[in-house]
């Protein structure tokens, strides 16, 4: 795992966000939600984690997944 940055909900999302993400990551914030997102990177794909109890991937496929975390 690569450790990436961090960020608070409503402020623009750093450069090294994928614009893949950044649709999907618009789309969770818009449910009110708040908090601060971790960018990490696992084998070679990027993660996005809200505190808040989401997170939004990008699958092997290219797929990208917003979801809230599992228990």
């Amino acid at each position: 795992m690569q450790l990436g940055t961090r960020w608070a909900t409503g402020s623009e999302a750093p450069a090294s966000v994928p614009a893949a993400l950044r649709p999907a990551i618009a789309e969770v914030e818009s449910r009110g939600v708040t908090g601060h997102w971790t960018l990490t990177w696992l084998e070679g794909r990027a993660i996005a984690e809200l505190d808040a109890g989401w997170e939004v991937l990008q699958s092997a496929t290219g797929e990208v997944i917003a979801r809230p975390f599992e228990d």
